[in-house]
């Protein structure tokens, strides 16, 4: 098994931890993973994202060049890359910042409303973790168990921020189920 994701948005929507609370989680699993950020000059508004590989065996390559699942939560990012999905991939968008997707055939689109979901947790700043929650539902790639496992290890000193993300991801998980019948 080799699966590879690229979390795509601006700065400040924290694309880059989400790649880190998953890369965590998949190697509280057992897997190998590789985690490869880019950003950038300007950190808050600029670029950002990064891959993710996961994998059962030694990963050769950092590099996904052609990711099967691509998570976009602006819509630069979501015409920015979709044409890198490989046929048959996976783009798991922010509804609420991406109005309209280019056509392609051979992917999958599920669109999730996660700025209106942590809004209503009371904190926008959450819907990095709510996209989360609704891409491992989408995938099962890790468990929730471990996802949470991850964010108590990497928010351990911040207890509301804990707190929120796991309200966060919870909400992200089940609304998908909801939402897009998976």
């Amino acid at each position: 098994m080799l699966v590879k994701i690229l979390f795509a948005g601006s700065g400040g929507q924290g694309v880059l931890t989400t790649g880190n609370v998953l890369g965590n989680a998949a190697m509280i699993e057992g897997f190998e993973v590789v985690f490869l950020p880019s950003y950038g000059a300007a950190v808050r508004g600029g670029t950002a994202n990064c891959t993710v590989s996961i994998s059962d065996e030694e990963i050769a390559s950092p590099v996904a060049s052609s990711p099967e699942l691509v998570v976009a939560m602006n819509r630069p990012s979501a015409h920015a890359f979709i044409n890198r999905l490989e046929p048959g991939g996976q783009l798991l968008y922010n509804s609420n910042l991406v109005d309209s997707v280019p056509y392609r055939g051979d992917v999958d689109l599920f669109p999730v409303p996660v700025n209106d979901i942590a809004r209503e947790l009371g904190s926008e700043r959450s819907a990095n973790i709510v996209i989360l929650g609704s891409f491992v539902k989408l995938t099962g790639v890790v468990k929730p168990e471990s996802i949470y496992k991850s964010m108590e290890l990497m928010f351990a000193q911040k207890k509301k921020l804990l707190e929120l993300s796991m309200k966060a991801f919870k909400e992200g998980y089940e609304r998908f189920r909801r939402d897009n019948g998976k």
